[in-house]
């Protein structure tokens, strides 16, 4: 419902260019060129400025750039709302997960989802814990899937299951022969650790400490924000990792990798973050009721199936 001229400018002062607008929209060059003319005659001033490869907002623009932000939340908001009436859900529903479980989770998540509410449209964005918990208190994400728990004033969470939390190495790695590992038994060893803010990282200096591990006791090889590579340099026989038990099953069945149990035992918190709001959507609602319940499920399910 939002004025299409609206939406134009909006996407054109977000992503700083016409071109990656206008792909952005499904439109051509000149069809977005004409739709910021139309908005600035209507104004009766320049709204953006056009110089050295980059789009930039006149202060007329700010203004209407703000405006454009809350009518376009506004207009989405009442077609989501509106839909509710008819008992078939639609309608945008921008979730942020932490990589582990965008990987792991969310597609078993979303395709059951999706099979139900065919009309909805999730937008996902990929981070780390604490990004995502942020985004969520600021309202710039609907909900949130994370692995930390949080105490943020703004934030109601729901509790949906927990995933234990494992050493991987190399088969032929000193520690895989162990049953079990206390923090003392990593001190020496190369650690794959994973890039500051996500949930495993905060849960592995926890458990170091907890342990009687001083940071300078433990040897960082490398500080990573993708999965993939903590593990495939773990494979490679770099060093030890802690990854999450759903994340390296198949890693343990093709033999790449050993887990090996933390003493005592650590555990992950899956957990569905969404802000507190009195007249929150019914869609939210909806899928965070549903992923609660499903990641419960999953988390109880053999791990084979994962």
């Amino acid at each position: 419902m939002a004025d299409r001229r609206l939406q134009v400018f909006h996407a054109v002062a977000k992503h700083g260019s016409f071109t990656r607008a206008a792909e952005h929209l499904f439109m051509t060059q000149p069809a977005v060129t004409f739709q910021i003319k139309q908005l600035e005659e209507h104004f009766d001033t320049r709204l953006l400025e056009r110089g050295h490869g980059k789009v930039t907002l006149t202060p007329a623009g700010e203004i209407v750039f703000a405006y454009a932000e809350r009518i376009l939340s506004l207009s989405e908001e009442l077609e989501a709302r509106v839909s509710e009436l008819t008992d078939e859900l639609s309608g945008h529903l921008h979730i942020g997960t932490s990589t582990t479980i965008a990987a792991y989770w969310l597609p078993r998540l979303l395709e059951g989802f999706k099979r139900r509410y065919p009309r909805v449209t999730p937008r996902v964005v990929v981070g780390n814990s604490q990004l995502t918990e942020e985004r969520v208190a600021a309202r710039d994400l609907d909900v949130g899937l994370i692995e930390i728990v949080s105490d943020l004033p703004g934030i109601e969470r729901r509790s949906a299951a927990r995933d234990e939390l494992l050493v991987i190495c190399h088969p032929a790695h000193p520690l895989a022969r162990a049953e079990k590992l206390a923090a003392r038994d990593l001190v020496g060893h190369a650690f794959i650790n994973r890039d500051p803010g996500n949930a495993i990282h905060i849960l592995a200096e926890g458990f170091f400490r907890a342990g009687g591990v001083a940071d300078d006791d433990i040897t960082i090889c490398a500080e990573l924000g993708s999965l993939a590579t903590v593990k495939h340099l773990a494979a490679e026989g770099l060093g030890f990792a802690i990854a999450s038990s759903a994340a390296i099953q198949r890693d343990i069945r093709e033999g790449r990798l050993v887990a090996v149990p933390l003493d005592p035992p650590l555990y992950t918190p899956l957990e569905v973050i969404l802000p507190r709001d009195k007249f929150r959507s019914r869609l939210i609602t909806t899928f965070a009721d549903y992923a609660t319940e499903q990641l419960a499920r999953m988390a109880n399910a053999p791990m084979n199936t994962l």
